[in-house]
């Protein structure tokens, strides 16, 4: 399973039919990560760039794709992003790992 941290902007339409109808959409997203396998960890509502951020363990990235598509096929985000989260220890890996490298900049 890997992480993922998923962000979209809602749609002018969207956000006017939550207005009309007030819900949690962090629960109503929750059965389409299932879906594909995998869990909602977390998540929240923020206002600027994105209004919603969703953290989620996600079998492949396959299955993270296809949720992403399907969300967005919906037609009531825009602008959304998938990022891919290292955990504490995966961080660590790569430093040792990156710390071992052959690579050194231009001077």
């Amino acid at each position: 399973m890997s992480l993922y941290l998923y962000q979209a902007a809602y749609t002018p339409e969207s956000l006017a039919t939550q207005m009309r109808n007030p819900q949690d959409r962090l629960e109503a997203v929750r059965p389409a990560i299932e879906a594909h396998g995998g869990k909602l960890l977390g998540g929240g509502f923020a206002f600027g760039e994105y209004d919603v951020m969703v953290m989620c363990d996600m079998p492949s990235d396959t299955a993270m794709a296809a949720f992403a598509l399907a969300v967005g096929a919906g037609g009531a985000v825009r602008n959304t992003r998938t990022t891919k989260l290292l955990s504490g220890q995966e961080y660590v890996e790569a430093l040792r790992g990156a710390s071992g490298s052959q690579y050194r900049p231009a001077r």
